[in-house]
Order: C-alpha cells, then structure tokens, then sequence
C-alpha cells in the first residue's frame, strides 16, 4: 500500500509515524535536528564512556549468555546477543584491559570467548544473526569476525581457544571457492549476490595466520582480497559491496572492504594492496567534508545517496585513513580521518541514561536509515578503535614537529 502512495503524501505519513514515536525516541529526533553538537567530548571520556556502554549490552543482553547486545533501541529496548560483532568487540577490550590495568573487562571478554565455544557448529563456522534468529545456519561473514576475537584470545589467555580458532580458520579456507570468493555460506539476512566487503573476513584469517602459521590462512586472505579488487572501478569505488544496495553502498561495507584491504598490505606489503585501498580512500575521503560529515551511502562517483550519516562508518573510515597516514604520510588522510573521529565524537553522549551514555547511534540524525533509533554495539567498537589511533599519532607527529632543543629539555 505504501509503495503506492505519491510522494506529496509520504512526508505525512512520516510525520503520523513520528507522532506514534515513544517520548525519549522523540527527544532524540527533535535534539538531532537542531544539528550536530559542536563540542567534542574528547577521546578519553568517549572511550572510557563507550566501553562502559560496551559492558552495559553485555550485561542487558536478554540472553544473559556472555554476548552482547546487538543494540539498544529508543523504541524497543535491548536487542539480543548478537554473535557476529561480539567477535570483533573482543580485541578491543583487551586492549583496553591492557592499556588500563581493568581486569573486570578484561574478564567480560573472557566471557565472549566461553559464549563463542558454546554456539559454534561442529564444522567451525557461527551463525549468522541474532541469538535466536532462523534460520540458524554458518555464516562466511560471521565467521570470519568471531575469528578475530578467537585469535586474541588464543594471544591473550593461551590454548584454551586454539582448536576452536583453528577450527573456524580451516573452515573459512576450505569452503572459498578457487577464485577467491566465498559464495557457499552467505547470510540469509543480506541480500543474495558476492560480496567484495569479505575482505574483512580476510582479515580475520590475517589474525588467525599470525597466531598459527603454515596452514593456508594467509594464502586464503591474499587470494580474496585479490579477488576483491576486480570490482574496483579507476576512481576506487567497490561493486558488490553492500548488504542490500550495491549501486549505493552503505560507508559501512565501504568501510569493511577498505579495512581489509589495508590489514592485507600491512600482512604482505605488497604495494598492489597498498594502491588499491588508497584508491579506494581516497574517494571516501574525497566525500567527506572539512567537518567531518561523510553521507550514509554513495553512488560509484561517490556522490550522496542518503542525508544521512552512518557512523559506524566514518568511524571505520576515520581509522583506515589514520592507517593509511602511517604508511603513507598523506596528509588528506590524517585531516580527514580527524575530522570523521571528531564528527562521530560531536554525537556521544557523555551524560545521561545508562542505555545511551556512552552509546553510538546507528545514524546522525537517529531517524536515518541506518540502526533507525538505534545504538548499535559495533558502533563504539570502531569508534574506540579509531580513537586511540588518532591519540598515538596525534602525539607522534607533535614530538616529530617539536623544536630538538625543547625534544632534549624533555628528555
């Protein structure tokens, strides 16, 4: 019915949706429109608050299994422990655990891991979705991110977690097919079709590679990301990298892709990886403007497909471009990155609900289309990340551009 009504009656009918809205979801539409916030909470206070959030999905999940929530919705609560991002979500606490002395965090990504030896198949793959969802069957993708929080862990807390690392590793090499793609196993809740954003997966099997030598893990993540850039267009946009609309991607997928593709030079340095995830960043950073502000999804000559921002990723964007900086130098991909980090910060609530202190919303405003009024798990993750990129090479470029004198008075 909807699709049939004209487009003089659709901002009615948003505005009859907005009006059934619960109050706190309305309060955060009427507080995004007034525009971004101009302060910027600072990185300290946004990660100390974003891994407090962090915790509070864990310890919220209505599973209460050791996972963390998917999100939290402004209109529906807590969602489900949500395997996929849980995954990734633990290297990160270990590196806080590490950087801070935290033992209760580092503890609650002991936790994810003992929740990963519980839900996993007997061949080594994950699920896909939430806790819950159906069908329950493996997953490429999942897989592949569930693996970078198995190699850690093995790094961090020993054996316990090596068969099932090598388990989940020896799976995603043995179901990707000869050209490099992995077309078996896709998630039955994206669109059908290749997906060249698995580069992220690569990465997985990268982490799993430097953990367990000599068993083809490496070769496999080489071999997709080559794969992967045969969809790469002169000016650096991606096909196929999307979960439902590849002509506009998300900055999301965008962002996965580009991060693989980057962690794949860093493996290999081979500047053929190199040359395209700069293809590729550049565009993204080409797109970005001197605020920070990155449009949700963009069309192959990276022009706005959405009014929106996604900011889960510009925060993956920022940390690639951050990356890229130290490989390269590029000074573009050091202001932009900045810019994007700062932007995403601007949105974080440092006060506030437990439910979104320190929460990062799925898009700015919280109406966009992205995690719709939603916090989304992944979101701070990435943004943490990106973070203490920005802090290390913020305080290396300030001592490289200090006077010598005042470098030896310091010393």
């Amino acid at each position: 019915m909807r699709s049939l009504v004209g487009p003089l009656l659709r901002p009615i009918l948003r505005a009859v949706d907005r009006y059934k809205l619960p109050d706190d979801a309305k309060k955060e539409v009427a507080r995004d429109a007034q525009g971004l916030p101009t302060t910027d909470p600072g990185i300290d206070l946004v990660v100390r608050e974003a891994i407090g959030w962090i915790c509070r999905a864990q310890d919220n999940s209505p599973n209460h299994d050791g996972g963390v929530a998917r999100h939290y919705s402004l209109i529906g609560g807590w969602g489900r422990s949500y395997p996929e991002t849980t995954g990734y979500i633990v290297p990160t606490l270990l590196e806080y655990a590490r950087r801070t002395g935290d033992e209760d965090v580092r503890a609650r990504a002991r936790r994810m891991l003992d929740w990963f030896l519980e839900i996993r198949f007997p061949d080594g793959g994950f699920q896909g979705g939430l806790i819950g969802a159906e069908p329950r069957v493996p997953v490429t993708f999942n897989t592949g991110q569930i693996l970078m929080g198995l190699a850690a862990g093995v790094r961090e807390f020993g054996d316990e977690y090596r068969p099932a690392m090598l388990k989940a590793a020896d799976w995603l090499r043995d179901t990707q097919d000869a050209d490099g793609c992995w077309r078996k196993h896709p998630t039955p809740f994206a669109a059908p079709g290749e997906k060249a954003y698995e580069t992220h997966v690569a990465w997985g099997l990268l982490e799993a590679e430097r953990v367990e030598s000599g068993r083809g893990y490496g070769a496999a993540a080489l071999a997709n990301v080559a794969w992967a850039v045969t969809k790469q267009e002169p000016n650096g946009w991606l096909a196929d990298c999307c979960l439902s609309h590849p002509m506009t991607p998300l900055t999301h997928t965008l962002g996965y892709a580009l991060r693989g593709t980057v962690e794949t030079f860093l493996y290999s340095r081979d500047e053929r990886w190199l040359s395209a995830a700069e293809r590729l960043a550049r565009g993204l950073a080409g797109a970005t403007d001197s605020g920070g502000r990155l449009p949700g999804q963009l069309d192959r000559y990276w022009r706005p497909a959405a009014t929106w921002v996604c900011l889960t990723g510009s925060a993956q964007v920022a940390h690639s471009l951050l990356l890229l900086y130290r490989e390269t130098g590029e000074s573009l991909y050091f202001e932009k990155g900045r810019a994007l980090n700062r932007y995403v910060r601007c949105t974080v609530r440092v006060e506030g609900p437990d439910e979104i202190r320190g929460g990062v919303k799925g898009s700015f405003p919280v109406d966009g289309a992205y995690g719709a009024f939603q916090y989304l798990n992944w979101a701070p993750k990435f943004l943490i990340d990106s973070c203490w990129t920005e802090e290390e090479l913020v305080g290396a470029k300030h001592e490289r551009e200090l006077p010598e004198q005042t470098r030896r008075g310091s010393a």
